[in-house]
């Protein structure tokens, strides 16, 4: 465990992650690969690869108070440390909030944890595959709460039978001549065809456009339209 963030457990940051978001609250928790933070409202589970910098809050403008209950996802009793990986195996079936890229964040469910990407439910882009390396944070809701006013059976429904690849590539190679969106929200996201997928390159047609050749390590959510 870092010693230096463990030093600041239970103080109030300022952290600024990729995607030049910034966020503050108390650092609740550390793992081995991600901190916990709550923001006055909500657990955050932030990896720390994606974490640029971090500094006290001595001020607290935004009056943050210490949380009145534990975390929803806690180390098991057999490990040490929290990891993101199990992080996401807990919130498995759980409605959360993902923020990826750009300007919005991503609400559903978590129905499946390939290799290296999540099988993601969502009531607007219904199912989502989104590359774990490229996940910023996760919040879950609480277990009260709804999503849209929906029941649970409605968020978190997908095709039955449907099968999937274990890897990210492998499950963008299955799309070829789809029409799909790649990295919704983002400000260079994609709307077009899959033409084809080799070595990590993605051939892709848009509308009016002669096709362009993607690196498959910069896609981080797709979604058929």
């Amino acid at each position: 465990m870092n010693k230096i963030i463990q030093n600041l457990i239970q103080e109030v940051i300022r952290i600024e992650i990729s995607g030049k978001k910034k966020m503050n609250g108390t650092l609740i928790d550390m793992g081995s690969d991600m901190v916990v933070l709550f923001d006055g409202k909500d657990f955050v589970y932030i990896p720390l690869n994606h974490i640029r910098n971090f500094s006290l809050d001595r001020d607290n403008e935004n009056e943050v108070q210490s949380p009145t209950e534990l975390p929803s996802f806690v180390a098991e009793e057999s490990k040490e440390d929290l990891a993101f990986e199990e992080v996401l195996t807990q919130a498995k079936g759980r409605i959360v909030e993902i923020y990826v890229t750009g300007n919005q964040t991503l609400h559903g469910t978590i129905t499946g944890i390939m290799n290296n990407y999540l099988i993601f439910q969502s009531p607007v882009y219904k199912t989502m595959f989104i590359a774990i390396d490229h996940v910023k944070w996760l919040i879950p809701y609480a277990q009260s709460h709804t999503l849209y006013g929906l029941d649970y059976a409605a968020v978190s429904s997908q095709p039955h039978n449907e099968t999937f690849a274990r890897s990210f590539d492998s499950q963008v190679e299955k799309f070829k001549g789809a029409i799909v969106v790649l990295n919704i929200g983002d400000p260079k996201s994609y709307i077009g065809k899959i033409n084809n997928v080799e070595d990590q390159i993605i051939e892709f047609q848009s509308a009016r456009t002669s096709p362009v050749y993607l690196n498959m390590h910069h896609i981080k959510t797709l979604h058929v339209v």
